[in-house]
């Protein structure tokens, strides 16, 4: 039989509440609403449970606000994020986070009765325009307001989502279009990855680059590879869970973790190409010389990236290596351009998901099978393998009649 916890005083303490030993103080810890742990302290049991009971009463006030129409936006957020609690910490936090910094402060203070349809869409256009937000950050901040509104319509708190056709209008409005990231050309991948190899400061980047367009990896499953992962002997590469990183305290410091695809497409197998076999080859080398990647995360181990200390490099670390190489190569690329009186390739921007595009449209470019397609890129929906196609397919369209009428002009 489990004994009750009592304090120095011998009364027994309910479940949350704590008498510390170190000075006797009283504490009881809860849960919020965004699932964030919180303690109230007390130098005695009684004002304690005065304070418990004040809390209480805020918590119901708090359900009344809601029933009786008198809510905000943020009230309503944080009641429909309490109703999320199987979403993974990772997901939770980002949705916390993108609420915290572009709503919270201002447009999350408005009564939810009062909020209109011409609210939300100033609102997004406030952001795009005056705030400079991407199309696809907006998108983001919607995805969080249209569940919070629909709550609030299936509670029968208002009758209409005021969210619902915005983003379509939007786009109408903002001369803007969501789409795909597009794929960097075949010159453009060998300029860049030309540049990587043959540069005394960034080559230690071309086994990453190698195995991010050889593979078509998001980069969480790139990052999170071990040896283990890596059939040599049948030459395929096995994508089976994730390394994600991101905020998992109040003061926004991150953490690694390792989670299962969300679906069982994630879960896949992939071809090692060749340049891919000899970029691992390269790493293998290295870390027989250097050592190896000792961290562990989440019970896994074993992991074949590992940055100049040893431990796992983090996703926005290797978007800032992209920008760093873009940024040099382009300074290089106009002053011989200049020097040789000629038109500079430039490099665009890009990030480490535009390398998975950039895969995908030279798959496309091969290969007709959309299924097979759709299995090495571990796409849940056939739509988003048709979109690249259609991309790469209508560039291959061009260049196929750019070099005709090269031909043709010849005969002329």
């Amino acid at each position: 039989m489990v004994k009750a916890r009592k304090d120095s005083k011998g009364r027994v303490l309910k479940p949350g509440e704590v008498q510390r030993k170190s000075d006797g103080r009283y504490l009881y810890n809860y849960t919020d609403p965004l699932g964030r742990r919180r303690f109230i302290y007390a130098t005695d049991l009684t004002e304690l449970r005065e304070k418990e009971k004040a809390l209480t009463r805020d918590q119901l006030d708090g359900i009344k606000l809601y029933t009786s129409g008198k809510a905000t936006v943020n009230d309503t957020f944080d009641r429909y994020i309490s109703t999320k609690p199987n979403i993974r910490d990772s997901t939770r936090s980002n949705y916390i986070y993108m609420y915290d910094r572009f709503v919270r402060n201002e447009f999350g203070r408005k009564k939810l009765i009062d909020v209109k349809y011409s609210d939300i869409l100033q609102y997004y256009l406030q952001l795009i325009n005056e705030q400079k937000l991407a199309i696809t950050t907006v998108g983001g901040i919607h995805t969080l307001l249209h569940p919070t509104f629909q709550l609030a319509v299936r509670d029968d708190i208002i009758r209409k989502n005021p969210t619902d056709g915005v983003m379509v209008e939007l786009a109408k409005k903002a001369a803007i279009k969501r789409g795909i990231r597009h794929a960097l050309t075949e010159r453009e991948q060998k300029v860049f990855m030309s540049y990587i190899a043959n540069h005394p400061v960034y080559v230690h980047w071309w086994p990453l680059f190698t195995v991010l367009l050889g593979t078509g990896c998001r980069i969480g499953e790139m990052l999170g590879l071990r040896w283990q992962d890596i059939d040599f002997d049948r030459n395929v590469v096995s994508i089976n869970h994730n390394l994600t990183y991101y905020p998992t305290s109040e003061n926004r410091s991150s953490e690694f973790h390792i989670h299962k695809p969300k679906t069982e497409a994630g879960m896949r197998s992939i071809p090692l190409l060749d340049s891919v076999r000899d970029a691992l080859e390269i790493l293998k080398e290295e870390e027989n010389a250097y050592g190896s990647n000792l961290q562990e995360v989440d019970g896994y181990s074993g992991f074949i990236f590992q940055n100049r200390f040893g431990t796992l490099p983090n996703p926005a670390g290797v978007n800032r290596a992209i920008k760093r190489i873009v940024n040099s190569y382009n300074a290089e690329e106009r002053l011989n351009a200049a020097r040789e009186n000629r038109e500079p390739v430039m490099l665009p921007e890009f990030s480490c998901h535009h390398l998975r595009h950039t895969f995908a449209t030279r798959l496309c470019e091969v290969e007709s099978n959309l299924k097979v397609i759709q299995a090495i890129m571990g796409h849940k929906n056939i739509e988003t393998t048709m979109d690249i196609y259609a991309e790469a397919t209508d560039r291959k369209k061009e260049e196929t009649f750019e070099t005709l009428a090269a031909k043709l002009d010849e005969l002329f």
